[in-house]
């Protein structure tokens, strides 16, 4: 116990005995957090970039001022683009006035297309009778030619017999044994039967012409009647035709659409030449002067909304065992000399830091040397906590997570 009695034994076994406590006061306060210095202030960065190119005519925003969603931000000239917005314009009432030419078209053709589908078919039936007709009036004529004959033969017996008679009958006369009113009635009866085969020729004359009128009237139906059956082949094709009538109609109907495509084409370019803000935030980076010719696809600048931050913490892999989303968090800035900001875990990454680099490590090759891993963890403030939008993106941050 003389150890104890020494006044610098019991000193040193005092600060001994603080140290522990200490270290246990320590390990009992901070149980149940995890922290790291390998954090930042995020937000979204909205750039800005010119959707056609041309002169810029008038630019309304400067570096670092704040901006409403909707304001205008730069005006390109839109001259070019009025120009083209009118030349598809009258383009589209071209194709529109075509289209209804067109679709006028098809009920025309196709009452005209059946009109004369039912025309033709009337020409050929009639045909068909004229030449029924045709041929009887050809058979009618070759029986009046056969009868003719028949009868002239008959008038040239008559008439052969009325001639022997009277060669007869001046025989008689001479010798006295007829009387002479005999011999006179037998040469008018043989002048008489003379004339009448004359008459009865005349007919086969005539019958014969009427033969050959009835053929030339039946080669005429014949030849009405090819006619018509050819207009009835032609007018058959009338559906057809009405396809390609209503085929027009289609095309031109498509023309119609891609003009009218084309216009809002050139509406969309025209509108684009006036550039706006699409959410209110802070400009920055802004790199576009008047005058400057931009690119389609050009950025001429950035805008952030500063009311939407968060706190990216690269967690080591160890620290996040007991860690998981809605987890209270405390955030101390650098730049304001520590100022506490309160929040919660919104989400953990689903990949390490290290996996979305550009060149991740590949550990495959042998040389592995392990390391441990980092994850990102979002952190979201608590309502309120940057109502004066104090803080700024890549801003350094030291988080802690109360995984307890």
């Amino acid at each position: 116990m003389a150890f104890l009695d020494n006044p610098r034994t019991r000193i040193a076994l005092g600060i001994a005995a603080a140290a522990v406590i200490g270290l246990v006061a320590w390990l009992w306060l901070t149980r149940g957090r995890e922290t790291t210095d390998d954090a930042q202030v995020d937000a979204h960065v909205t750039q800005i970039a010119a959707r056609v190119g041309g002169n810029v005519l008038k630019v309304h925003v400067e570096d670092n001022r704040p901006v409403e969603a909707g304001a205008v931000l730069v005006e390109i000239d839109p001259r070019d683009y009025q120009v083209a917005v009118d030349k598809a314009r009258a383009a589209l009432a071209d194709a529109e006035a075509a289209a209804l030419a067109a679709q006028t078209n098809v009920p025309i053709t196709t009452q005209s297309a059946h009109s004369t589908l039912t025309t033709a078919q009337g020409s050929v039936s009639q045909s068909a009778s004229a030449i029924t007709a045709a041929q009887k009036q050809v058979e009618a004529a070759h029986a009046r030619v056969a009868s003719a004959r028949a009868k002239l033969r008959e008038q040239e017996a008559t008439a052969a017999k009325a001639a022997r008679d009277v060669e007869r009958f001046r025989g008689l006369l001479a010798k006295d044994e007829i009387s002479q009113q005999q011999f006179d009635t037998a040469s008018a009866s043989a002048d008489s039967a003379k004339a009448a085969a004359d008459s009865a020729r005349a007919q086969v004359v005539e019958a014969e012409a009427g033969v050959l009128v009835s053929e030339s009237q039946l080669a005429q139906a014949q030849t009405g009647q090819r006619q018509a059956e050819a207009a009835l082949r032609s007018a058959q094709t009338a559906p057809e035709q009405v396809k390609q009538t209503s085929a027009k109609a289609d095309a031109a109907a498509a023309q119609v659409k891609q003009a009218k495509a084309n216009l809002d084409q050139a509406e969309l370019n025209l509108q684009y030449a006036t550039l706006k803000a699409p959410v209110s935030g802070i400009v920055s980076r802004r790199s576009v002067e008047v005058g400057q010719v931009v690119q389609a696809g050009q950025p001429l600048l950035a805008i952030i909304p500063l009311h939407d931050v968060w706190v990216t913490a690269n967690f080591k892999e160890t620290q996040l065992q007991d860690m998981q989303p809605g987890q209270r968090a405390t955030v101390k800035v650098d730049a304001y000399g520590g100022k506490s900001f309160t929040g919660k875990v919104d989400s953990i990454a689903a990949a390490t830091g290290a996996r979305f680099s550009m060149l991740p490590p590949e550990n495959a090759t042998g040389n592995f040397v392990k390391v441990v891993q980092r994850v990102p963890v979002k952190i979201v403030l608590d309502a309120g906590q940057n109502a004066d939008q104090q803080l700024r993106p890549g801003m350094s941050v030291v988080p802690t997570v109360y995984t307890r």
